[in-house]
């Protein structure tokens, strides 16, 4: 080696021995960053520190497709110190732990109706919920009838995993009789009449009926706590009987699906030669309603606030969500929400504030 090129080693392995150095100190720090988060996270209860009243999150805006900022349908609703969900798509779990609410919280699962996105997430909702808090109970599963169904299918999907988290972690930290779901069943109600489904610590859950046919049982809920209430629609086209047990509600969570927007779906199906996808985008419109027609349920109901969810198509493209939201300030004069994954609306009690926490 030339001697001219010797300081020139050294400095290159005085560099890298700094670059070494300063990784292994990077890494230490981000340890210990890691170590207060994760600390922070499990100390943390999102569901105590909110005030009292009815407080509503969609830890799932979207439909069945792909959507980046919205995930299949999933409704979390805090009523006092309680944490309830209306569906649970895929993502539900991950998505709860997003905005703050832990799986082992959650006290129990409202079911809409049985498509594959609004129950694709209750697997590992129910054995985070299990694992995460040594629960003794099962996940209470409350529905019309075919929630047994669902309940008995899901457990046996899982037996096999719930023995090994047994045998490996004790039966003190994940106790057997805490895997599963336990099914709480009601026939599907009558137009114009309301199943009460559950009625405890001043909060109560009513059942009605949709319209969603070929798909049967169909079911929205109301929930009432402190003077303060939400109605979630569940898939539904137009829906008067929905309009009845929404009057006067402080929040309509609505679904809504776009004919102009799933007719750019079909048409481009069909270009590209895809008759299954054209068919399906041509049949959907039949049993969804249409943000219009939501808006128009929520000022027949007079609510106070109208929440897009289950929203189809996706929308990512900027300046679709006009295309989507077009023709509902004329159907409804109140403040609409568009939601997606993460956004939060408010009621606290004692009063008629209605607080969009994220939008």
């Amino acid at each position: 080696m030339d001697r001219s090129e010797v300081p020139r080693v050294r400095f290159r392995l005085l560099f890298v021995l700094m670059a070494a150095l300063l990784a292994v100190a990077c890494g230490r720090t981000a340890m210990r960053v890691m170590s207060r988060a994760v600390e922070s996270n499990l100390r943390a209860d999102a569901v105590g520190a909110l005030p009292d009243g009815l407080h509503v999150t969609l830890c799932g805006a979207g439909g069945p497709l792909p959507d980046p900022k919205r995930s299949a349908p999933c409704t979390a609703i805090v009523a006092g110190d309680r944490l309830f969900l209306v569906d649970a798509g895929s993502g539900a779990a991950r998505n709860l732990a997003a905005v703050g609410y832990q799986a082992p919280r959650v006290d129990g699962v409202f079911l809409t109706h049985f498509h594959s996105d609004h129950i694709d997430g209750l697997g590992e909702l129910a054995l985070l919920r299990w694992t995460g808090g040594s629960h003794a109970d099962k996940l209470p599963l409350y529905g019309p009838e075919g929630v047994a169904e669902i309940a008995e299918g899901l457990a046996h999907a899982y037996r096999l995993d719930s023995t090994y988290r047994v045998a490996h972690h004790g039966e003190a930290t994940v106790p057997p009789s805490g895997s599963g779901y336990r099914a709480v069943s009601f026939a599907e109600p009558s137009e114009g009449e309301g199943t009460v489904v559950l009625d405890e610590n001043g909060l109560r859950v009513t059942m009605f009926r949709v319209e969603h046919r070929p798909v049967s049982p169909a079911v929205g809920y109301r929930f009432d706590y402190a003077g303060r209430s939400v109605v979630l629609s569940g898939d539904t086209a137009r829906s008067a009987n929905l309009e009845r047990f929404a009057a006067g509600a402080d929040l309509l969570v609505h679904e809504a699906l776009s004919p102009t927007l799933m007719g750019v779906v079909e048409e481009a199906a069909g270009r590209a030669g895809n008759e299954t996808m054209r068919k399906i985008a041509h049949d959907v419109l039949d049993y969804h309603a249409s943000p219009v027609d939501a808006a128009r349920s929520a000022a027949a109901a007079e609510v106070g606030h109208l929440l897009f969810y289950h929203v189809v198509p996706p929308l990512p493209v900027p300046g679709l969500a006009g295309v989507y939201l077009d023709g509902v300030s004329e159907a409804y004069a109140g403040p609409v929400t568009l939601g997606r994954d993460g956004t939060a609306i408010s009621l606290p009690a004692g009063s008629r504030e209605i607080r969009v926490l994220e939008d």
